[in-house]
């Protein structure tokens, strides 16, 4: 992987790579095509060393992929491939805490060698890690804004108190490479090193002022990541 990255990550029009981070390998690499005209795209035998699989697949081992959405080549509308998950079934394992952080592309394999390091620590707490890339876009408040990203997704086993306490040793390790979290999953990150790496954030601020003054549609959480008031 470390070799062959861009050309893997490259391989489709979505691709996942996961791990347990229990050893220095991804476990499976999920590689979703766009069909042209209906016709199914050529999957090869093998990708770098990867073998085809035979049978559908759940990223956690050992769980059944029923809550899955169709694999092995099978075609259906985007709403029902792109997704891990079929939208009438609990997503994943269910029982889950959930933290990503967003790194900017040319950082991934450093960053990816970072999170390698805490690995004794991470993979206890860790039901599964999720590794893909996002393209850049113009949203100011998105982890992704003016850059192409690469995402480190953790799927945690519902121990708050543990994984709080990893998550500053996760931020720390990947700070190097202004990795954004996630704002609707878990982070630690303190207020001020958020404005650090949202550029527009202070255009966001004045937007909500301007447009809710009284602070409405604010709760505890925007308070102080947003304006960085105590809660």
């Amino acid at each position: 992987m470390e070799a062959h990255f861009d050309a893997i990550v490259t391989s489709g029009y979505s691709v996942s790579l996961f791990t347990d981070w229990r050893g220095a390998r991804f476990t499976q690499v999920w590689v979703k095509q766009r069909a042209a005209d209906g016709a199914v795209p050529k999957a090869e035998p093998e990708l770098f060393g990867a073998r085809r699989a035979t049978s559908k697949r759940h990223p956690i081992d050992g769980v059944s992929a029923e809550n899955c959405t169709e694999q092995l080549g099978l075609l259906g509308p985007w709403h029902e491939r792109l997704p891990h998950f079929r939208l009438e079934f609990t997503p994943s394992s269910g029982a889950e805490l959930q933290s990503e952080y967003l790194v900017p592309r040319r950082h991934a394999l450093p960053a990816l060698r970072a999170i390698d390091g805490l690995r004794e620590r991470v993979a206890p707490l860790l039901q599964i890690s999720e590794v893909r890339t996002i393209a850049a876009d113009d949203l100011w408040m998105s982890p992704c804004y003016a850059q192409a990203c690469v995402g480190i997704h953790f799927t945690w086993i519902p121990d708050w108190p543990a994984v709080r306490e990893l998550l500053p040793l996760i931020e720390e390790q990947l700070a190097p490479f202004d990795a954004r979290p996630h704002w609707g999953k878990l982070f630690t990150t303190p207020p001020a090193r958020l404005r650090a790496l949202y550029p527009r954030l202070p255009d966001f601020q004045e937007l909500l002022r301007r447009y809710d003054p009284s602070g409405k549609f604010r709760n505890p959480f925007l308070d102080t990541a947003i304006f960085g008031a105590p809660q």
